[in-house]
């Protein structure tokens, strides 16, 4: 089974930070970078899911700023599970996720 845990780890940290964010930082760009990470988590999550393509992913809604922590959370945990369960996974797409996650935590919280 792979390992996820820097997965998870990357992302609890992160939606942890995004859910103690002050209103104002959230409005200025950061919501939107963890709304834009956990749509990009959770499309990969799916295609890993529905590896025939039949089913296009559907897109994670706009919450409000004050639910992208939970979005982001949610979302990294889901494609934690479908990478621990996916045939076709390897450590490299654990790698690109969490650096995904680090990019975008950057952007959000510089």
């Amino acid at each position: 089974m792979l390992d996820t845990s820097p997965l998870t780890d990357a992302v609890e940290r992160f939606a942890d930070r995004l859910r103690a964010a002050p209103q104002s930082r959230l409005q200025r760009g950061a919501a939107a970078e963890g709304l834009a990470l956990a749509r990009e988590l959770a499309v990969r999550a799916q295609r890993l899911e529905g590896a025939d393509g039949a089913v296009a992913p559907r897109e994670m809604p706009d919450e409000g700023v004050f639910a992208v922590g939970d979005q982001v959370a949610v979302a990294g945990t889901d494609l934690a599970e479908a990478l621990r369960n996916a045939a076709t996974a390897s450590p490299g797409m654990v790698d690109e996720a969490v650096r995904l996650v680090a990019e975008a935590e950057r952007r959000a919280l510089a």
